[in-house]
C-alpha cells in the first residue's frame, strides 16, 4: 500500500533529480517580454539563480524541494551538495539581478500568480532552517512578491479556476504559508478576505471539467485546500459540506478518478502525472482536517493513495516531467503548514 511518507530513499532520489537540472540551462521555455533588441538574452543572463529546470517556475518549486529536503534530512547523502548550491546562488547580488528583473514593465505579470506562490513557499522553507544565511539573502526578492500579491489580489475582482499555472487558489494557498511564517498579520488578512470573496460562497461543486488536457492541478481540490488553510476549522467544515455536499457518495466521481497518461514526452500531456500528485496532496491534507469518525476521511484518504500510486512511478521517465514533478511528490508525501 502506498502510504504519506517521505523515505530517506525518495528525499535522496528526489534530490538527485533536482541537483541534476537546476543549473541546466537548455533546454529552456522561456517567459519574457522583449521591449528593445538588448532584452534579447539568454537564461542565465536573465535570471543568475533561476535558469535551469526548463523553466523559471519549475526552478524555483525545485530549490524549494532541495530546502524542505536538507531541512528533513539534514545528514543525507547530497547534504553537502544543497549547502553548496545554495552558497553559491542565494547571494547579494544574484538576488538582486532576480528582484531587478521584476521592476522590468514588461514583468509586471511575469509568473504570476504560480511563480509568485512558489518563491514564497521557498522563502518560506529557508526561513525555517537554523541557518538564516539563505533567507536573510533571498528575503529582498521575496519582498517584491509579497508586494506583488499586496497590489494585485484588491484589482482581481475574480478568481481563475483552471487547473494550470493560472489558479489562484493555489496562489493564496502558498502565500498564506508565507504570511504565518513571517507573521505577516496584514498580508494573512488579505490573503482570507480575497478567498471569501473568491470562494466563499461556492457551494456544490460539479467538478465537470475535470480533468482537461495539461491539468496539473484539481480547481475543485485545491480551492478546497486553499480554503481549509485560510479558515478555521469551525469555517471551513460548513464551507467544505456546501462545497462537496455528496463526497460521502464518491461524487463528483471524477475526483476519485487517477487521470490517465498517454504520452510523457509531450510537456502538455506530462501535466497530467502532475494532477495525480497534487491531487494525491489535496486529498490527504483535506482527510486530515475532518474529524477521526467522519467516513470522508477515509475516502480521502483512500483517494489520496490511489493518485500517489499512479504518479509516484513516473517521476524521472522523461525530463517533460522529471524537471518538476518531484516538488509536488515531495507536497503529496510531506507537505507542512
Amino acid at each position: 500500500m502506498t502510504t504519506f511518507h517521505l523515505t530517506l530513499d525518495h528525499a535522496q532520489h528526489f534530490a538527485r533529480i533536482a541537483l541534476g537540472h537546476v543549473r541546466r540551462e537548455y533546454p529552456n521555455n522561456v517567459d519574457h517580454a522583449l521591449a528593445e533588441p538588448s532584452d534579447a538574452c539568454t537564461p542565465s543572463q536573465l535570471h543568475p539563480i533561476f535558469y535551469g529546470s526548463y523553466d523559471w517556475h519549475s526552478c524555483v518549486h525545485s530549490y524549494w524541494m532541495l530546502a524542505r529536503l536538507l531541512r528533513r534530512y539534514p545528514d543525507f547523502a547530497p547534504a553537502a551538495d544543497i549547502r553548496a548550491l545554495f552558497d553559491t546562488q542565494f547571494v547579494a547580488d544574484k538576488v538582486d539581478a532576480e528582484r531587478a528583473y521584476f521592476a522590468r514593465p514588461t514583468a509586471r505579470g511575469f509568473k504570476r500568480p504560480y511563480g509568485w506562490a512558489w518563491l514564497l513557499k521557498l522563502a518560506t522553507e529557508l526561513a525555517l532552517h537554523r541557518d538564516d544565511r539563505w533567507s536573510r539573502n533571498l528575503a529582498p526578492l521575496a519582498d517584491v512578491i509579497a508586494q506583488r500579491f499586496r497590489d494585485f489580489l484588491p484589482r482581481a475582482t475574480y478568481p481563475v479556476r483552471v487547473g494550470t499555472h493560472f489558479n489562484t487558489a493555489f496562489g493564496l494557498r502558498m502565500a498564506a504559508d508565507y504570511a504565518g511564517v513571517t507573521r505577516d498579520e496584514a498580508l494573512a488578512t488579505l490573503l482570507r478576505e480575497t478567498g471569501q470573496r473568491w470562494y466563499g460562497e461556492d457551494r456544490d461543486c460539479p467538478a465537470w471539467g475535470e480533468p482537461s488536457g495539461d491539468d496539473f492541478q484539481s480547481s475543485a481540490l485545491i480551492e478546497a485546500e486553499c480554503m481549509r488553510r485560510l479558515l478555521t476549522p469551525n469555517e471551513f467544515l460548513p464551507w467544505f459540506d456546501r462545497f462537496l455536499p455528496r463526497l460521502s457518495e464518491r461524487q463528483p466521481e471524477t475526483l476519485f478518478r487517477p487521470a490517465s497518461v498517454s504520452d510523457r514526452t509531450d510537456g502538455k500531456i506530462a501535466h497530467l502525472d502532475g494532477l495525480n500528485l497534487s491531487r494525491a496532496w489535496c486529498w490527504r491534507s483535506l482527510g486530515n482536517a475532518l474529524p477521526a469518525a467522519d467516513p470522508r476521511r477515509a475516502l480521502a484518504h483512500e483517494a489520496a493513495r490511489e493518485h500517489l500510486a499512479a504518479g509516484l512511478p513516473h517521476i524521472a521517465e522523461h525530463y517533460m516531467g522529471e524537471h518538476w514533478l518531484a516538488s509536488f511528490a515531495v507536497l503529496a508525501l510531506e507537505d507542512e503548514d
